[in-house]
């Protein structure tokens, strides 16, 4: 079909796919996938030699433990407990930008100990340790979005 003859609506006018083009790269898109009646066009951007595939993880695999594992590596982990976030929100080391993080990998902590910030809905929450020991290893960054049950601090209670 000649330019001269395509019709107002048509879709597959030249000028109207170029405007979508113009379009697609002023917003930003990778794709459009436009329907008018019986027609139908979809433009896409990018390089065709580098598609995205998307697949699933392979399910995880039941742990099995062997029956001869060492006694030591259990007893050790004996000791070792998580303090976890008690909420979503925003994890804070520290209570405002200039002063010194809460806790530090090496610090002793008691039960009543604060650790950290979580803002959820514009309140700043001070989380206890909940338990004394040994801070061990800072799970989080500074920052960083929480999930209720997170772990966020790694601790030895060993005394």
């Amino acid at each position: 079909m000649a330019d001269s003859e395509a019709r107002p609506d048509d879709i597959f006018e030249l000028d109207r796919i170029r405007s979508l083009i113009e379009l697609m790269k002023e917003h930003d898109l990778s794709e459009i996938d436009l329907r008018q009646a019986q027609q139908r066009i979809r433009l896409c951007r990018g390089s065709a030699a580098d598609p995205q595939t998307f697949s699933l993880p392979p399910p995880p695999s039941p742990a099995v433990l062997s029956p001869n594992a060492p006694a030591a590596a259990t007893a050790e982990d004996a000791n070792i407990q998580y303090i976890k976030s008690p909420m979503v929100g925003t994890f804070y080391s520290k209570s405002n930008p200039n002063a010194e993080p809460y806790v530090r990998v090496g610090d002793h902590v008691d039960a009543a100990s604060t650790v950290c910030i979580i803002e959820a809905m514009k309140v700043f929450n001070e989380i206890p340790a909940e338990v004394s020991g040994r801070i061990v290893a800072v799970l989080v960054d500074d920052e960083e979005a929480v999930e209720f049950g997170r772990p966020l601090f790694k601790l030895d209670t060993k005394k």
